[in-house]
């Protein structure tokens, strides 16, 4: 997968912001590892519609140097909150059509609870805390800037 920024982590993560497409086999793969009885990949897509009406895209913008140290704390939380072995947390920016894939977290651990617990952890911290920010476009024509949910 073509990286835009990798941030440097001593855990066993995989952090990346960028502008390229996210192919969710390269998380599923980066945490493989043979003492994990369980793997749990979150795919956030962008979907047709929204509260403000229907979307034919999204674009999204990062503060890349602040949103790569906040990836690295959430990674680092997911690791010292639950049993993984390893992580992955990656977001796209740009223009990015309707059922594009956005965002990947992925988790492995030697047991299921923890790797759900830990992937549901890092989504949503990742959009409580990380600051990019997503304009939508709308089939009318208008497009807004949306508040992180």
């Amino acid at each position: 997968m073509p990286v835009a920024t990798i941030a440097p982590v001593e855990l066993p993560s995989l952090l990346c912001i960028t502008a390229e497409p996210l192919d969710p086999a390269d998380a599923l793969a980066f945490v493989h590892h043979p003492e994990a009885g369980g793997v749990v990949l979150f795919e956030g897509t962008v979907r047709d519609h929204s509260a403000a009406g229907d979307v034919t895209s999204l674009e999204y913008e990062a503060w890349e140097e602040v949103a790569r140290e906040r990836l690295a704390e959430i990674a680092g939380e997911m690791h010292d909150r639950w049993d993984l072995r390893r992580s992955a947390l990656l977001h796209r920016t740009g223009l990015l059509s309707v059922g594009t894939v956005s965002v990947i977290v992925c988790a492995s651990a030697p047991h299921r609870a923890d790797a759900f617990e830990a992937a549901r952890h890092g989504i949503e911290r990742i959009k409580e805390d990380v600051p990019i920010w997503k304009r939508e476009s709308l089939t009318s024509g208008e497009a807004h800037w949306v508040m992180g949910s």
